[in-house]
């Protein structure tokens, strides 16, 4: 996961990335809008009016899904909610 400006430039990033175990293949749309939008393979960008629901997502994550990764992402979710013009993006292979 990294944090992009307009000009693409990686302003902050995690160093973990997804876990793609059997439980994350396919989370609820419903429950998780944000990450089901998540693919292994894709990119996901998040704009300014979805990004609230991304860190509480993850606060929502059962155990088993969260971990690393889980934790990483919410320091480039805070620096996203204090700048401007900034965007989270999920990198996929």
């Amino acid at each position: 996961m990294a944090v992009r400006g307009d000009s693409r430039r990686v302003v902050a990033d995690a160093e973990a990335g997804v876990e793609w175990t059997a439980g994350f293949t396919d989370p609820n749309p419903t429950e998780f809008p944000m990450l089901w939008a998540l693919t292994p393979y894709g990119d996901a960008v998040f704009n300014q009016r979805q990004m609230p629901l991304l860190p509480t997502e993850l606060d929502r994550l059962p155990v088993d899904l969260g971990g690393d990764w889980a934790e990483q992402a919410r320091e480039p979710c805070q620096v996203v909610e204090r700048g401007l013009h900034l965007y989270p993006w999920f990198i996929g292979d």
